[in-house]
């Protein structure tokens, strides 16, 4: 450690990392492969995910990244359900003004049963922590895709 960390906070430092759980078994990338892809389908309506498709057929590694660790990490885990865990990226990438991706989660969210008047209410959200703009950007995509979902009915 840097020698101007103060000894206290070196000695929480190493309790808490002394403390920490020790990880479970290794689980394989396979695993977190299969784990991933089935996220991906029971948010898409049982099929993967065409970005991410084309992603793995031009940059391997980066599709893996995100079909291992972000979504068989990080989006199988329990402790958020898949309506919650979606409207919270839904608010997320539109605050970022990341709004493909935002539409892409949109539209998961969707096919999980979220209403168009739930994911509006999230883009409300973003005028408070990411302003106006951020957020007409974001209704602007998303009435883009309900009318896109629409004309496929």
């Amino acid at each position: 450690m840097n020698a101007h960390i103060s000894t206290p906070l070196k000695i929480a430092a190493t309790a808490l990392f002394l403390a920490a759980p020790l990880p479970a078994a290794a689980e394989t990338t396979e695993e977190r492969l299969k784990r991933g892809d089935a996220v991906i389908r029971s948010l898409n309506k049982g099929a993967p995910q065409p970005a991410l498709e084309r992603l793995r057929r031009e940059f391997p590694f980066l599709a893996e990244a995100t079909e291992g660790y972000a979504l068989g990490d990080v989006w199988s885990r329990t402790a958020l359900d898949s309506r919650t865990r979606q409207l919270a990226a839904v608010t997320a990438f539109a605050a970022l003004g990341e709004l493909p991706i935002m539409k892409v989660h949109a539209g998961y969210a969707l096919n999980i049963g979220v209403s168009e008047e739930q994911l509006k209410e999230a883009i409300y959200l973003v005028t408070v922590t990411s302003g106006f703009p951020r957020a007409l950007a974001a209704s602007q995509a998303l009435s883009e895709l309900f009318a896109e979902r629409r004309s496929q009915q």
